[in-house]
């Protein structure tokens, strides 16, 4: 058997053995796009959901991702797609994370073998991959504002679809949901919210401070009675003639549509009517009937302005081992449906986002004034442990990270030590508070920057590629990377040390390379802005910063098999850069390389701005930045991307020899 033959062969095996294993789902085998829906009754739609479900939990299972919030959207995805039409109507999911179900129904479930993986389904929702996903949705609580251009640019074009945003697990929690809703009110467009209540949030009803309201027969006859197309139709007769009255009659009139509204329902006047939005809720997410019945009554009534659905679901729903546990059914790797174990690799050290909490943790010991702040990701950032240890002396603020910074700013004035834990990706969203509130005053926050760099099957949403670029422009800032686990332990009790101006330090979504750390796990501050020489050599230096100093390290081992030995050295700090080692490697050296897994602009640009103000760029040096291409890398395994980005440790080493202009003969004979 030929090879192409043999591959096309296993592939089709390994695609018998993935679709022999999946349970039976025969009404969901006659759904390939949403139009199939249609003239299914409610009982069947009943049936649609629940084989809909064991298809989400024995997709992810064979494939790792998003869990209990998929599950948790199974009942309300099929009644959006039963009511309305997409592409026609626009329908956003916030996070995309949550959108599974809705991938399945809209033509892809054949794919959903390749979720995560590269070349396949993304684990967000992008434009690019299907005409049903209206808006990109990686980070949370950006579709309120995309909805409402939407429905905006909608009435200017003078068409007449529907608009509906679905923001849920947590996403409601940040700043730009608000803002979004406030425009919305004042715009008074036709859109619908739809907030998936999953207890990620606590919620800004009438009682600020008590429970969630409750799901049963009462407030599902209250919801109804609140969709009714007659009473919203006069509620927005009445809202028209206040409008024209104007002055004291218009406050006074909306006293009164306030408290009829709080008669009606129960539950008084919401932050939602307050900003404009015509509350419906709440309303039990598990339960077809009212969720067919409110959607249908909604979408019939034009001209009523934007509504906000209030839907109660419950993460991880129909899957025992996830609606016990929500939090580790979260994100998941590949485990057994039947008894939800779930298939990690142990690995021989930890990651280094727990070397982190572990550094921090020892700081926190022996400095009453350190505090941690994060920004709903106590579990991604490590610093669950924090809280573990110091629970008053650790702050989750939901999803704003742009009130983490500033939050964090306010602490550092008081004198505290403030540690604040953000993605890479998710800096972006702070960068005029680290700029404003932090860099321009001068105040030492320190910034732990996780998943800097390429990220794996989370893809180009959450790659943390932008950092050093934003952080290392600032002139006060100070910028370093570890290129391992101990440097990290060091740069956290580093940070800490630094008293007078904001630092920040990044590292990847990767496991540690296995060196000593310091003892007792507690870190050595390092000198400010000065590198080590890893491996003397000669004709060509690398000068690697943060984890890819690791890839130069193996380049020169490659290298060093075929007879040239070269030079490699760890940056440590991007700013301030260690001038004099960097003007002597300059000087006895034809080739500098510089490494970095970050973007254009970032480590190199600083090298190469030194280089050219001292003189050093006379033709005698050779000069190459490496750094990652000036494109989005896709989703795929680590490995692949990192090739695809030409970082390898083969890619630096062609790079190296390339430009001595070594026959690669001569070397292969050596």
């Amino acid at each position: 058997m030929s090879k192409v033959r043999a591959r096309v062969h296993g592939s089709l095996a390994e695609k018998s053995e993935y679709y022999s294993n999946r349970p039976p789902t025969p009404l969901l085998d006659t759904i390939n796009h949403p139009i199939h829906m249609k003239n299914l009754c409610i009982k069947e739609l009943k049936v649609l959901a629940d084989e809909l479900r064991n298809d989400v939990i024995f997709n992810v299972s064979e494939t790792g991702g998003h869990l209990g919030s998929n599950l948790g959207v199974v009942e309300l995805t099929v009644a959006l797609h039963y009511i309305f039409s997409t592409p026609q109507d626009k329908i956003l999911w916030d996070v995309g994370h949550q959108s599974y179900p809705h991938k399945i129904l809209t033509g892809r479930r054949g794919k959903m073998k390749t979720l995560r993986q590269t070349n396949g389904l993304s684990g967000f929702t992008k434009r690019g991959e299907s005409e049903h996903d209206s808006f990109g949705t990686g980070h949370s609580s950006t579709t309120i504002s995309a909805g409402l251009g939407m429905a905006v640019g909608r009435d200017l074009k003078g068409r007449n679809n529907n608009v509906v945003a679905v923001i849920g697990d947590g996403a409601m929690t940040a700043g730009q949901a608000y803002e979004a809703m406030n425009n919305a009110g004042y715009l008074d467009s036709d859109m619908i919210v739809i907030l998936n209540d999953n207890k990620q949030v606590s919620l800004p009803t009438a009682n600020l401070d008590g429970p969630t309201p409750p799901v049963g027969a009462l407030s599902s006859a209250l919801s109804k009675l609140q969709s009714n197309r007659p009473l919203r139709e006069l509620r927005e007769v009445a809202k028209g003639m206040t409008k024209q009255i104007g002055g004291r009659m218009h406050r006074l009139a909306s006293k009164v549509d306030e408290y009829a509204r709080g008669m009606i329902s129960g539950t008084g006047s919401t932050l939602f009517e307050e900003l404009g939005l015509y509350y419906i809720g709440p309303v039990d997410g598990h339960n077809i009937d009212d969720l067919v019945s409110i959607l249908k009554e909604v979408k019939s009534t034009k001209t009523i302005g934007p509504v906000l659905i209030h839907v109660v679901t419950e993460k991880g729903r129909g899957y025992p081992y996830a609606e016990k546990a929500d939090d580790k059914y979260h994100g998941v790797v590949k485990f057994d449906p039947a008894t939800g174990k779930q298939f990690k690799s142990i690995g021989k050290t930890k990651s280094y986002t727990t070397y982190f909490a572990e550094a921090l943790i020892a700081e926190a010991e022996a400095d009453k004034d350190i505090v941690a702040i994060h920004a709903a990701m106590g579990g991604g950032t490590g610093l669950n442990l924090f809280e573990s240890r110091f629970p008053t002396r650790c702050f989750d603020v939901g999803i704003a990270e742009q009130h983490a910074v500033t939050f964090a700013a306010g602490l550092a004035c008081e004198g505290l030590k403030p540690f604040c834990a953000i993605y890479s990706s998710f800096m972006q969203r702070t960068f005029d508070q680290v700029v404003h509130d932090v860099d321009l005053q001068k105040l030492p926050v320190r910034f732990a920057m996780d998943r800097a760099g390429l990220v794996g099957a989370d893809g180009p949403t959450h790659c943390g590629a932008f950092d050093v670029t934003f952080m290392a422009c600032l002139p006060n800032m100070i910028v370093m990377a570890p290129a391992d686990e101990a440097e990290l332990f060091n740069m956290v009790a580093t940070a800490a040390a630094i008293d007078d101006r904001p630092s920040c330090f990044r590292y990847p979504r990767r496991n540690g390379t296995g060196v000593s750390l310091p003892p007792g796990n507690k870190g050595v501050p390092l000198q400010i802005g000065k590198g080590r020489i890893l491996k003397e050599g000669e004709r060509v230096a690398l000068l690697g910063y943060g984890t890819a100093v690791q890839n130069c390290l193996e380049a020169a081992t490659i290298l060093d098999e075929r007879g040239l030995k070269i030079t490699v050295v760890d940056a440590i700090f991007c700013k301030p850069l260690d001038v004099s080692l960097i003007r002597n490697l300059a000087k006895s050296h034809e080739v500098l390389i510089t490494v970095e897994e970050g973007s254009i602009g970032g480590f190199g640009s600083h090298v190469v701005q030194f280089l050219a103000l001292d003189g050093l760029l006379d033709g005698k040096l050779k000069w190459r930045p490496m750094v990652l291409p000036d494109q989005y890398i896709e989703h795929g395994s680590p490995l692949h991307q990192l090739a695809e980005a030409g970082l390898t440790a083969s890619h630096i080493a062609a790079t190296a020899l390339n430009l001595i202009r070594t026959p690669r003969e001569a070397l292969f004979r050596k």
